[in-house]
């Protein structure tokens, strides 16, 4: 299994390949590529390429020295390059950031199949993550998630239906009811519901409708 680790700091890579050496994820026998800037990452790739070589997991820090000659200015544009010239490497973006706003267009526009904060980075994590990757499922460290789910709330609360939809359940309605009140079918109702119970990580309309109100959505 080839590795690519890019991170400006060389403590860090070395702290990565380091953690992910040891079982459980060792016994991949991962080897290492290390890279230190976006120059150095795309040369790397480059030279994979030549001898028609693949990375398998590419670990990229969102900032990194850029490489402008040929428009590589971060870490997500170098994701973008990979995914390009490799496919099916799994790409995991690490950030610094805990902006929400930042977060959320790492995740909407690169789509990584793992994102980490670096405060959330433990060894325990980082083999935590990549075991989950390396079995086809996407992983998102607890920072990362709870930054995702904010911007969802938000995204879910502007639409009118779904205001309205908690505002009658608020009011004692039961979702068969809401048809005849709102212009949707009981299906359509019932799947908005899912969707905001699942974003707002409650499993009963009840807590829905005192999570929404508690965080002052309706």
């Amino acid at each position: 299994m080839n590795i690519l680790v890019v991170d400006d700091h060389p403590m860090t890579v070395e702290g990565y390949i380091n953690t992910l050496s040891n079982a459980p994820f060792g016994l991949n026998s991962p080897i290492f590529s290390r890279a230190h800037n976006c120059k150095e990452a795309y040369l790397k790739i480059l030279n994979y390429r030549a001898i028609k070589k693949s990375f398998d997991i590419a670990i990229i820090d969102k900032n990194l020295p850029a490489y402008e000659e040929n428009e590589i200015l971060s870490g997500s544009d170098l994701a973008h390059f990979i995914r390009e010239m490799m496919p099916d490497c799994k790409i995991i973006m690490i950030t610094a950031h805990t902006e929400i706003i930042i977060v959320y267009e790492i995740f909407k526009n690169i789509k990584p199949d793992g994102f980490f904060i670096k405060n959330d980075i433990t060894p325990e994590k980082l083999q935590e993550g990549l075991m989950e990757i390396i079995k086809g499922e996407p992983y998102q460290s607890p920072m990362v998630k709870s930054c995702i789910n904010e911007i969802w709330k938000k995204k879910l609360m502007v639409d009118d239906y779904n205001r309205q939809i908690l505002i009658y359940l608020s009011k004692g309605f039961k979702i068969k009811e809401l048809e005849d009140i709102i212009t949707l079918t009981t299906s359509a109702i019932q799947k908005r519901i899912i969707r905001m119970k699942d974003v707002f990580e409650v499993s009963d309309d009840s807590s829905l409708v005192k999570e929404a109100i508690k965080q002052g959505f309706i």
